[in-house]
């Protein structure tokens, strides 16, 4: 056998013991990923239970307060002030001077029950964070990006064009304090070869 014939099986060899020695590799970086992401997801699991004892408690603390079955709303501003002697005047423009002819209007504060009170606080909630969701679903959708994306490339074009502009003016002004300082030399030998 001469040379030439084991070089063959000893490339093939060493191929394979690369292949063997990255299939090592990475099957121990997965092994290592995947100890992580067990630990991470553990870690998880018992930060989620801990959140859960903390709004079964939050919850329980809530179910123990007495809560009124109704919530009072007034309208302040709107009703005269029975110490404003104004206010009792008849003739006043004031909508809210008289209530006597108005079956709908009382005179004490307006009730409304729990649940209606509960369900407009949480419209309000929900158009609130329906109109946020809406803003970050609009600000994230893929026109908005690639248009971001095309202003920030124009900018990039725009400002090397600039800095290739204001290079090629201070590398003219180098060449013209050069030529200067090269002239001035050169005069200034004339004169001193002049004066000998």
């Amino acid at each position: 056998m001469t040379s030439d014939d084991l070089l063959v099986p000893a490339g093939l060899g060493l191929v394979v013991l690369v292949l063997v020695v990255l299939l090592v590799l990475v099957t121990v970086g997965l092994r290592r990923e995947r100890a992580r992401s067990r630990a991470e997801l553990e870690a998880t699991r018992e930060e989620a239970a801990e959140l859960r004892q903390r709004v079964d408690a939050l919850t329980h603390r809530i179910e123990v307060r007495t809560t009124p079955d109704e919530f009072v709303i007034t309208d302040v501003g709107s009703r005269p002030d029975a110490n404003d002697p104004d206010a009792n005047d008849p003739g006043t423009n004031d909508p809210g001077a008289s209530s006597a002819g108005d079956p709908e209007r009382t005179d004490g504060p307006q009730r409304i029950e729990g649940k209606l009170f509960v369900d407009l606080v949480m419209r309000e909630t929900v158009v609130k964070a329906a109109s946020l969701t809406h803003g970050v679903r609009r600000a994230l959708a893929p026109a908005t990006r690639n248009r971001i994306r095309f202003a920030m490339k124009q900018e990039i074009k725009r400002s090397r064009k600039q800095r290739r502009i204001e290079f090629r003016e201070v590398r003219r002004e180098m060449a013209a304090r050069r030529a200067a300082e090269s002239a001035d030399a050169d005069r200034s030998e004339g004169r001193i070869e002049g004066a000998a």
